[in-house]
């Protein structure tokens, strides 16, 4: 009996089995098939999210424009593709594409088979030439006087039907964007096979070209990044952000197109609607960004027409807030032509081309002289100069009688911060002494001037950003350079971190375009101000930096820089430069380059400001009043900010 009751319970284990087979694993085995044979497809392109500046005002939109398309039908013929795209070549003008019409001539003359010899047949049947050898010769058979022969209409028709046909055979083809509104109506009106018209969008810039370099580029996804992009779900004919904020946020800007399953006859269905990407909110006023850029333009004229100036052509200016990284307004200028006072915006420079700048690195320097107890608070000398052996006498730009930390910066003196220099090698300086220096003396300083962001990735939220260059040779000359910023180069961004980072008393933060992220009005993402890291002093040394800066813009250097009723501090900086004046690889002529560092107010601030000039006049016959351009500008936009709230 035991027997029979293992059969019977064996017998029903497989029919349950079959029953679930047949009836319950139906729909789940029918839906696995549809997925094998079904083709789904993609519309062309989804709204991108939209980029905004603080205050909500739209700088990047998104625009609708009319575009034809041709869906292949099934089972269609050469024969009747020609027809339709002579159709509509007598209903629209499309640019002609001249390298497709040997392709169109073949396809109108037997396929090109008369071109072809036998024995070159002969090759072909035994494997010799291949199919795409016999389409060669027959392009390179095909007379020019027959090309030259085809009508426009012909030539409008091979380049329509060429558009019709590629990629793959389901897929939508874009036959021509912004079509005219009389195309349309005629397009409607013949009631074409295959063809159809939709929306597609594309980016328009409501401010014109401002910031138009910084939000980015999009376009079709490079050839080298398709195995990325095909792994987080994208299709290759996709638009995607190429370069900056576009790249940036791409995982939010990009719209979410509508999906269609294509049906048997080769139409489509709509499976899923299409979706307008998220909005990007900047710390970008644009009022200040359009005011600031006219206020670079306005000083770079009036300081190019003094004397002196033969290789000035552009400045650099980041305002923003000290407290939090974010930056309000931005901008390079470039002078394209005086005469016609016209500009090139080279905003993408303020990340990835670095400078000389000078005495605005001196308080990372007393910074490191306070590390290393090489001074401390109040430490005095008398100024002076100083002679190393083999060494040209290096000085201040003149004698500033005694200094201590304070005014070492406010008057800008050169003497305090070669003795720091000296001072971190272990050695007392000697009038024509030896200084013997090692790649650790020159690590004191740059380990110092990186935890402000000298020398560091800000890790600003831009692709491509670099940092400034830093010499790699080491000597006793050197050392001294570098210690008032005549060595290794940085970025505008770089300085803006480096200021920000004094005001908010050593904190570090990530400079910042992106306010938030947002699905109309829910909040999906907002800047987090990350802190990357604090300055290794103690706060008596970081509030001895700021009144030394405010010294700075009250009776030393920076003096009227920013208005003393905002209370500021600031540092300037003046670095001798080179440039290669006839392209021949050698730095030929000396310049100097100017800089200014700031931020108001300096015992609670609300806003820092960066400002370069270089190569503003040619050393040798400079003259500081008429060339100061730094200041104007450094003035004129912080009195904007302030007088705006």
């Amino acid at each position: 009996m035991k027997k029979y009751g293992v059969i019977v319970l064996i017998f029903l284990v497989l029919l349950g089995r079959m029953l679930y087979l047949n009836l319950g694993a139906h729909a789940e085995n029918l839906n696995k098939l549809e997925d094998k044979i079904v083709n789904y497809v993609y519309g062309e392109s989804a709204p991108r999210g939209r980029i905004l500046d603080r205050n909500g005002k739209v700088l990047v939109d998104n625009t609708g424009i009319k575009t034809l398309f041709y869906t292949k039908l099934k089972g269609v013929t050469v024969e009747k593709e020609l027809e339709i795209a002579q159709k509509l070549a007598q209903i629209m003008e499309i640019p002609i594409n001249d390298k497709v019409l040997k392709k169109y001539w073949l396809l109108t003359h037997n396929n090109g088979d008369d071109l072809i010899k036998e024995e070159e047949y002969e090759l072909f049947k035994m494997r010799k030439l291949t199919t795409k050898d016999l389409e060669n010769l027959k392009l390179e058979r095909i007379e020019e006087e027959e090309i030259n022969n085809l009508s426009e209409e012909e030539k409008e028709i091979a380049t329509i039907y060429e558009l019709m046909n590629k990629g793959y055979s389901y897929a939508k083809k874009i036959l021509k964007k912004n079509i005219s509104d009389s195309e349309y109506s005629n397009l409607v009106d013949s009631n074409i096979e295959g063809i159809s018209t939709e929306l597609t969008w594309e980016r328009v810039y409501n401010y014109g070209d401002t910031l138009k370099d910084v939000f980015g580029s999009i376009g079709s996804i490079p050839e080298e990044e398709k195995e990325d992009y095909l792994k987080k779900g994208y299709n290759l004919n996709d638009i995607v952000g190429l370069s900056y904020l576009e790249k940036e946020y791409e995982d939010y800007l990009k719209g979410e197109k509508e999906l269609y399953r294509v049906n048997n006859d080769n139409t489509l269905s709509v499976i899923k609607k299409g979706k307008n990407g998220n909005d990007l909110v900047l710390s970008i006023d644009i009022e200040a960004q359009l005011k600031l850029e006219s206020i670079l333009r306005e000083n770079i004229i009036l300081a190019k027409k003094r004397k002196n100036t033969d290789y000035f052509s552009e400045s650099y200016s980041i305002v923003g807030d000290p407290n939090t990284g974010e930056i309000i307004a931005l901008s390079g200028q470039k002078l394209v032509s005086l005469e016609d006072e016209t500009f090139k915006s080279v905003n993408t420079n303020l990340i990835n081309s670095s400078f000389t700048v000078g005495s605005v690195v001196k308080m990372a320097t007393i910074s490191t002289g306070y590390k290393y107890g090489v001074i401390d608070i109040g430490t005095s000398v008398q100024d002076g100069c100083i002679k190393l052996a083999h060494v040209p006498i290096k000085c201040s730009y003149k004698n500033l009688g005694k200094v201590n930390d304070l005014t070492a910066i406010s008057k800008s003196s050169n003497y305090y911060q070669f003795k720091i220099a000296i001072g971190l090698t272990n050695q007392n300086y000697k009038y024509n002494m030896t200084l013997n220096t090692s790649i650790d003396d020159f690590n004191k300083l740059r380990d110092m001037y990186k935890e402000y962001g000298l020398g560091n990735m800000t890790g600003i939220d831009l692709p491509n950003e670099k940092t400034g260059i830093k010499g790699s040779l080491t000597s006793s000359d050197l050392l001294l350079n570098l210690s008032i910023g005549q060595y290794d180069t940085y970025t505008p961004i770089e300085l803006f971190q480096y200021v920000n980072t004094i005001a908010s008393m050593g904190i570090r933060r990530k400079p910042q375009l992106m306010k938030e992220i947002k699905a109309k009005e829910e909040v999906l993402k907002q800047n987090d101000y990350a802190i990357l890291n604090n300055v290794s002093l103690d706060n008596s040394y970081l509030e001895r930096l700021k009144e030394a800066m405010h010294l700075a813009t009250t009776s030393g250097t920076a003096r009227s820089y920013i208005k003393s009723e905002y209370n500021p501090a600031g540092k300037t900086g003046t670095s001798e430069t080179f440039i290669d004046t006839n392209n021949d690889g050698v730095m030929d002529t000396k310049t100097t380059s100017i800089a200014f560092v700031g931020f108001a107010p300096y015992d609670n601030p609300k806003y820092s400001v960066v400002v370069l000039a270089p190569n503003i006049y040619v050393s040798k016959e400079y003259n500081y009043s008429k060339v100061y351009i730094t200041r104007y500008i450094s003035q004129s936009i912080m009195n904007f900010l302030f007088e705006k709230e």
